[in-house]
């Protein structure tokens, strides 16, 4: 009896240091508490629980610690001559460390309160991470803390994984490039190929570019840009996240600032289409000012973008583009050279067919009644044989027929392509980035790129009038 009573008090006393010991905590508590209490408790418990530590540790997804320095936005702006913004929030921190992430996503992790920050001022007393706001701001050396589960892996990481390298795509894909350095990759985009995967399309570049153009980076190319399906060109790519944000912030700067009075030889970033169209513009040369919106059309089964008289509705944002006449045939055809100065969706082909009237060869979303005029018009060249040099495209692994289009054809292809384009030289801005205040735009190098036309607006420009 003795002894039953014996046992039984060494077991009360025994119990709550068991239940320490196994750090049993509410089911009630987040994932994180769990792990912060696994930290506290490691002294006491020596080996069992760092294992307890680690495997919660495969819980989160720690970020990089916040750098000011290295805001790719901020340098963007700076490059761009728009004043620095200082305050990052976590929110843009977050998107920017995991641009695979969806925004919505990230907004619900706050709403959640699932967000956690560890602050790196020495004078704190407490490391532990704590739930931090959207919005609050972010200091140097902040690192912050995401459910592991909400990251599920980045796209192109994913695809890598389940795709196999096909020899010729790699060939065919490797050979549209223009340039390359160690922020950015430039690319031609033929036409016909779209630049981002969706329903329905089975290959896109940023997907190819992900397979075939990482060469020995660790990360996926990034788009910063983007050019219609049927038009072609120069395509940019950030190699790395930080290159890409500053990328996007210099191409989305220079559409804010567009309505600057700023001449064409300092602007950060210039790009110039060039475009067959039909018919041919009253003046030689000019500019395009007018707001654009997006309609619905054929009962909510499409939309398009128009011109509309009311600049301040709150759908509409105005689209600026300066044009002038390359060449003019006496077959109706004219070939202009466009310089979008901001980067509003189909604003080129809405400039063309609304305001000059001259719709683009091939756009037969704005211009399909022009095309009927003219479709009996053209003569075809059945003796025609193309240059070898734009014979580049022929071996196509996508069953893309890049040949067939020209006016010569009886089926056009759109004909717009982005021809040259000049922008910051980023790699020199990353080497001297490392102080913001230090970057001065005009002694930042540019890139000067040229893109060959693709083969059947060859064949256009060397047919005879």
């Amino acid at each position: 009896m003795a002894e039953r009573i014996l046992l039984r008090q060494i077991f009360r006393r025994w119990r709550p240091n068991a239940a320490a010991s196994s750090f049993k905590r509410p089911l009630t508590r987040t994932i994180y508490e769990q792990h912060y209490y696994y930290a506290t408790a490691a002294a006491t418990n020596g080996e069992n629980c760092k294992k307890m530590e680690k495997k919660n540790d495969e819980k989160w997804l720690i970020l990089p610690s916040f750098n000011g320095a290295a805001d790719g936005s901020s340098i963007g702006k700076k490059l761009s001559g728009v004043p620095a913004d200082a305050n990052t929030t976590a929110l843009t921190w977050i998107l920017k460390c995991c641009p695979h992430l969806p925004r919505c996503l990230v907004q619900k992790l706050f709403r959640l309160r699932q967000v956690r920050k560890a602050c790196s001022n020495a004078e704190t007393e407490e490391k532990r991470p704590r739930r931090v706001g959207a919005k609050d701001l972010m200091e140097i050396g902040d690192t912050i803390f995401l459910p592991k589960s909400a990251d599920g892996g980045s796209p192109s990481t994913t695809m890598m994984n389940q795709s196999f390298f096909n020899e010729k795509e790699r060939e065919f894909v490797q050979s549209l490039e223009l340039y390359k350095d160690a922020a950015i990759i430039v690319i031609n985009k033929p036409p016909g190929m779209p630049v981002q995967g969706g329903l329905g399309i089975k290959r896109s570049l940023d997907e190819l570019a992900a397979k075939y153009l990482r060469y020995d980076y660790t990360e996926s190319p990034r788009l910063v840009h983007r050019l219609d399906r049927d038009s072609s060109g120069i395509l940019v790519m950030g190699r790395t996240q930080l290159s890409a944000t500053i990328l996007h912030s210099v191409f989305r700067e220079k559409t804010f600032g567009a309505s600057n009075d700023v001449p064409d030889s300092k602007r950060i970033l210039q790009k110039r289409y060039w475009a067959l169209v039909i018919g041919s513009p009253r003046r030689r040369e000019g500019l395009i000012s007018v707001p654009l919106r997006k309609v619905v059309v054929d009962n909510g089964k499409s939309e398009r973008i128009t011109v509309v008289d009311n600049n301040h509705m709150l759908s509409a944002h105005n689209a600026v583009t300066e044009y002038r006449v390359i060449a003019s045939s006496s077959s109706g055809y004219t070939w202009l050279e466009l310089s979008p100065l901001t980067g509003r969706k189909h604003q080129l082909r809405v400039h063309c067919a609304e305001v000059l009237g001259t719709p683009i060869v091939g756009d037969y979303k704005y211009g399909r009644q022009a095309h009927k005029k003219f479709e009996q018009q053209s003569d075809p060249a059945s003796n025609f044989k193309p240059d070898n040099k734009i014979s580049k495209f022929k071996h196509d692994p996508f069953g893309i027929n890049f040949e067939s289009g020209s006016i010569a054809d009886k089926q056009l292809c759109l004909h717009l392509h982005c021809k040259e384009m000049i922008l910051p030289h980023i790699a020199m801005a990353l080497h001297q980035g490392h102080m913001i205040s230090d970057l001065d735009s005009a002694r930042i190098e540019s890139i000067e790129l040229d893109a060959p036309l693709p083969p059947h607006m060859q064949r256009s420009w060397d047919l005879p009038n």
